[in-house]
């Protein structure tokens, strides 16, 4: 019996080498500021998977918990891990290959590419706002797992959103600070981009719950509809903004109690059900 090179490997000595050894390395991620390298990979066989290897102590621990996420929550719009390599003291996770464009790329050099003009956030933004609107659902129909399985977001942005402009479909990437929910803010702040982070994520001691996934989920939707980076040109309804406005109230008391009643309010005050 042959072992899938991948799916059938246990521990390698080092990443990139053994993918060099079973097929070619077509895409290769360095820089980020995850403390990720990542690499799109074409076996034998022609199939391509993505391997993404941890190569500092926080993105080791970033990708055990990610993990154990994959491991509690399935979707078909998240992209799993379906294995993990031992490479020396760290790991590196395996996901089948997505094609489509991150809609936003931070690097460890701090490049920005969210306003350009033919980035992929802005060509996103350009879209008819049905198009937007589906994949937002996308996105919310992905949450409503995550809340059934008792877990809540964490580090969500525009940067876990790939986007396959051809196939108008939306994949969720790099969920791995996710984590059963609630939970206390054990340190300064959690990791994440402030323009889809809920107050209470910036407070030690506070409690991160569902709540704290629709304040993200609100500001996502905000941002996806804008068509611009200044939050200026609202492209929505405004029923669906007083929803947005609700989602994100400072205090977590104020905003829909859970994600099931976010997501009830948002598709109520959807213009295509009016059709």
């Amino acid at each position: 019996m042959v072992l899938h090179p991948l799916l059938g490997v246990g521990e390698v000595p080092a990443v990139e080498p053994y993918l060099g050894r079973v097929g070619e390395v077509f895409r290769a991620f360095r820089g980020q500021d995850s403390g990720c390298v990542s690499y799109g990979v074409r076996l034998l066989d022609g199939a391509r998977w993505f391997v993404k290897e941890a190569v500092n102590d926080r993105a080791r621990r970033s990708l055990e918990r990610g993990w154990a996420f994959h491991r509690a929550v399935r979707h078909p719009a998240i992209v799993p891990q379906v294995h993990r390599i031992a490479v020396g003291d760290s790991w590196a996770v395996v996901m089948p290959w997505r094609e489509g464009e991150v809609l936003y790329r931070a690097t460890a050099a701090g490049r920005r590419d969210r306003t350009g003009p033919y980035g992929p956030g802005a060509r996103f933004r350009a879209l008819p706002p049905a198009r937007v609107l589906a994949a937002f659902d996308r996105v919310l129909d992905a949450h409503l797992a995550v809340e059934a399985a008792g877990h809540v977001a964490v580090d969500f942005y525009d940067g876990a959103l790939l986007y396959d402009f051809a196939a108008d479909v939306a994949h969720l990437i790099d969920l791995d600070e996710y984590r059963p929910g609630p939970f206390v803010v054990e340190e300064e702040r959690l990791p994440g981009s402030r323009r889809f982070m809920a107050p209470e994520e910036f407070v030690r001691g506070a409690v991160v719950d569902t709540r704290t996934t629709v304040f993200t989920l609100g500001r996502t939707a905000r941002l996806l509809l804008d068509g611009g980076d200044e939050e200026r040109a609202w492209r929505g309804t405004s029923r669906q903004l007083a929803v947005v406005a609700r989602a994100t109230f400072p205090d977590p008391d104020d905003r829909f109690a859970d994600v099931h009643r976010f997501a009830a309010a948002w598709r109520a005050a959807d213009p295509r059900g009016d059709a």
